[in-house]
């Protein structure tokens, strides 16, 4: 399969990248400080941006002749009491996660329609299912990035075309400014690993198969 993969340079991302690689699919790897990994495509852009984006899609389906999956990982975060965020940080959020999810959906589906396959997989955040303290932002984010991919799950299905999305819980990675590897975390949160195998789980369906929604937590933590 050829995947495009957003925010790939770490984290998720990365994980995901290698793993996809090792299954023997040829992955775009599109993030805003592109690393040059051997064995695929790196793409720097933005998913903010739309130029960037519209580019991105374009150069995977002129390197590899087409494009079979689409996997939304790019997201930001932060958190705070409502009254303590800055409006330039709110839009920050929603320009990533939500706007971000938009323009690839928007440029990908088309592709999808004309060959009457493909997969639309957005990893989202257990906070898409429910509220907490100093989340307004980053949860109203994944709440929309949600309702957007459930309206977007019935408008392309008569097209042959699945979308999928992915809860995961708390993930020991670099979000939100985090240094993964806390050996405290271990038994409180993923791996990046753990997601990137839920990951080749959806993409492994059958073709008359679709995983709509895949919830992830670690045993310790309660939902």
């Amino acid at each position: 399969m050829v995947i495009l993969l957003t925010g790939a340079t770490k984290g998720i991302g990365a994980a995901t990248a290698e793993l996809l690689r090792a299954h023997g699919h040829n992955v775009a790897a599109v993030s805003r400080h592109a690393a040059d990994t051997p064995g695929q495509l790196n793409i720097p852009a933005d998913v903010s941006r739309e130029a960037d984006v519209k580019a991105a899609i374009a150069q995977t389906v002129s390197h590899y002749g087409r494009l079979d999956a689409v996997i939304a990982n790019a997201g930001v975060g932060s958190f705070a009491e409502l009254e303590n965020f800055s409006s330039e940080e709110f839009d920050r959020i929603f320009a990533t996660n939500v706007r971000g999810t938009f323009l690839l959906a928007k440029y990908a589906v088309p592709i999808f329609k004309a060959q009457k396959s493909g997969l639309f997989l957005g990893i989202a955040s257990d906070v898409s299912k429910r509220t907490f303290a100093h989340g307004t932002a980053y949860g109203a984010s994944k709440y929309a990035q949600d309702a957007l991919l459930g309206s977007l799950r019935k408008e392309v299905r008569p097209h042959g075309v699945k979308v999928s999305v992915i809860y995961p819980g708390m993930v020991d990675t670099h979000f939100n400014g985090d240094r993964p590897g806390d050996p405290a975390k271990v038994h409180t949160h993923l791996s990046a690993a753990d997601v990137a195998r839920a990951v080749l789980y959806v993409l492994d369906q059958p073709p008359g198969v679709v995983v709509d929604e895949l919830m992830l937590h670690p045993i310790t933590q309660q939902w």
